[in-house]
């Protein structure tokens, strides 16, 4: 027996009679911690900071409002009362998406100075026709035109374009723009499984956005049609937020940067929810296979690594070590608010997040609203 296999053997051999001992559980784990002890807390690396839903001010109260948040969601009556006209009523409305004093009185309770206001990843694109979602995006943009108007200091819009059809969406486009509190433009990331964004087809889209100079919000589109992982992760437990749209932003803004799309339109701005989703984390990878396994040098225009600045992200990423890995990567002036209220419902106090990190003012004052009031020309 080699040198190896016998001091394994012997060690099971000590295993399985400390198992057996009188002094039970308690030697029982004695072993199992002097047999493997990576696998026990001591050697697992210590958590610094706590997750996003565990943040909370230090005093119990959020102090004056102050976060921009740029991935907020809502579905305001109207809306609603149109979509339950073509047979789509909603399942489980939430207030705080269409009650917009409860959702003031929130905001000023938790620290949000302004909601940047988007429908949810129940967007209905993929579930109506073209015509039937030129109506929709007309009905909730007034709404917001309404709203913004109403609180002039509390929410502005990101339109809403019925995608099936790039005609009619151009022609929301310019039917909205300059409007009252229109400041960005919400996009999903893909419908179907299918990129329009990169079809001929939308590319007047694309550039009319630039033109503006309102920044797209991107989003993914919820049902399992529209999931890289279709029935896999439509549940039990439902997973497709918490798996298929990281990789669904991921794929987005790869192919952003391999298509040339971003070179062809040099001043589009995009915001990629959920902290870009597994692109920040992935983008070494993608850049290896596309100039190491294939060559796409000719395609762009710039070194892999500086588009990735071209993305501004917003902060859900949960995990406190995930943030430092984001802030390292891309900086403090491509990152905003973002909590995804009030559909995941996590991020209570959008300024205790950052408050654990003890960052530098300038820092702290970027991601809070200075980058999102530059984005939206606040």
């Amino acid at each position: 027996m080699k040198e190896k296999d016998q001091q394994s053997a012997i060690r099971r051999r000590d295993f399985i009679k400390l198992g057996a001992g009188a002094a039970g559980a308690a030697t029982l784990a004695s072993a199992m911690t002097a047999l493997w002890p990576s696998s026990t807390p001591a050697q697992a690396p210590a958590a610094q900071g706590v997750p996003w839903w565990a943040a909370k001010p230090a005093n119990g109260k959020a102090g004056k409002p102050e976060a921009i948040d740029m991935h907020a969601h809502w579905s305001p009556e109207p809306y609603n009362k149109a979509l339950a006209a073509i047979g789509q009523p909603l399942a489980n409305p939430y207030p705080l998406d269409y009650d917009l004093d409860k959702r003031r009185q929130w905001m000023d309770d938790h620290g949000d100075l302004m909601h940047c206001l988007t429908l949810s990843g129940a967007m209905p694109w993929q579930r109506v026709s073209a015509q039937q979602g030129a109506h929709l995006a007309q009905v909730i943009n007034d709404t917001g035109v309404q709203v913004h108007q109403k609180y002039p200091d509390r929410f502005v819009i990101a339109a809403e374009l019925p995608i099936r059809d790039p005609e009619l969406a151009l022609k929301e486009l310019n039917r909205i723009a300059g409007q009252p509190g229109m400041r960005a433009v919400h996009l999903p990331d893909s419908l179907e499984k299918r990129d329009y964004i990169f079809d001929p087809g939308f590319a007047p889209v694309l550039a009319r956005i630039e033109a503006l100079n309102l920044p797209i919000i991107f989003h993914q589109l919820d049902g399992v049609p529209n999931t890289f992982g279709g029935d896999r992760t439509a549940g039990p437990p439902p997973l497709a937020a918490g798996i298929d749209a990281p990789i669904e932003h991921a794929f987005l803004a790869s192919k952003f940067i391999y298509t040339g799309t971003l070179d062809k339109y040099p001043n589009l701005q995009m915001v990629l929810p959920h902290a870009g989703g597994a692109f920040p984390y992935l983008a070494g990878r993608v850049e290896h296979f596309l100039f190491h396994m294939t060559d796409h040098s000719t395609t762009i225009q710039r070194p892999f690594r500086d588009y990735l600045r071209r993305f501004h992200y917003d902060y859900l990423i949960y995990y406190p070590e995930a943030f430092r890995f984001l802030m390292g990567l891309v900086g403090s002036d491509r990152i905003v608010v973002g909590t995804d209220n009030f559909a995941a419902k996590d991020i209570e106090y959008p300024s205790a997040v950052l408050d654990q990190f003890k960052l530098p003012a300038a820092d702290r004052d970027r991601i809070l609203k200075g980058n999102a009031m530059r984005l939206l020309r606040l």
